[in-house]
């Protein structure tokens, strides 16, 4: 892939999700406002577009013999099985747990840390949102998109499902990301990045390594959306439509 300062933040991680720990150590969002040049992310930023360019470039070759997964080569009814399979039973999973464990360290430190209160709020809202969002996503969009897939692969003609167009659903889908990235930035921010304070116990120095990895997870998740399976699906269904 040839980077230069007009590739997007998106384009990058999409071939290879390893650059997303650099976009991570410049505070780049890659998942939910991923549409974004290098070199518009590196003006908001203040960050050095020749160095941003060359930590990517090696990011890159140091992956060239690595085994990784290329999620652009996927079959859009697999991918939509992996997010199923990977991110939204993690969420379904892990959610209860770490939310225990918020309000356990919220009701026991919450008096030398009341953000731990707004924490354990703002995560249990997330959990709340995201509950109805995948279910929307696993009832209605994912199997269209797969109808979208194997319309393609059959030469089959694709009805016009009630929504119109896959892109009203995913439109729909895009504004639940911002929410869920604008409120992890929060709590990022109220958690000093998930530092641990010296006064903390066993059980909140777990409760915030699992409230970590959840965020993680979930751009994880947010960019294969975003990213991959929505833009590709949306170029699938022109192609049909524009078949018929």
């Amino acid at each position: 892939m040839n980077i230069n300062p007009n590739t997007l933040v998106s384009d990058i991680v999409s071939e290879n999700y390893k650059t997303a720990e650099t976009f991570k150590l410049y505070g780049i969002d890659f998942c939910c406002n991923g549409n974004r040049s290098l070199q518009e992310v590196s003006e908001k930023k203040q960050i050095d577009l020749s160095i941003l360019i060359s930590k990517i470039k090696n990011d890159n070759e140091k992956n060239i013999n690595a085994n990784h997964e290329n999620f652009q080569n996927w079959e859009l009814d697999f991918l939509s099985d992996y997010i199923y399979q990977n991110h939204h039973t993690y969420i379904e999973r892990k959610g209860p747990e770490i939310l225990a464990y918020l309000n356990k360290i919220s009701s026991v430190h919450g008096k030398n840390h009341p953000e731990l209160h707004e924490v354990a709020l703002l995560f249990k809202e997330a959990l709340d949102d995201l509950t109805i969002h995948m279910k929307k996503e696993e009832l209605i969009l994912f199997p269209y998109i797969k109808k979208i897939a194997n319309s393609y692969k059959n030469n089959e003609h694709l009805n016009t499902p009630p929504f119109s167009s896959v892109s009203n659903p995913i439109e729909a889908m895009h504004s639940d990301h911002d929410n869920e990235g604008e409120r992890f930035r929060k709590i990022s921010e109220l958690t000093n990045n998930y530092k641990i304070p010296s006064d903390a116990c066993n059980t909140y120095k777990i409760a915030f390594s699992l409230l970590k990895d959840f965020e993680e997870d979930l751009h994880k998740h947010i960019h294969l959306e975003n990213n991959i399976l929505f833009k590709r699906a949306i170029t699938l269904e022109n192609k049909l439509n524009n078949k018929n």
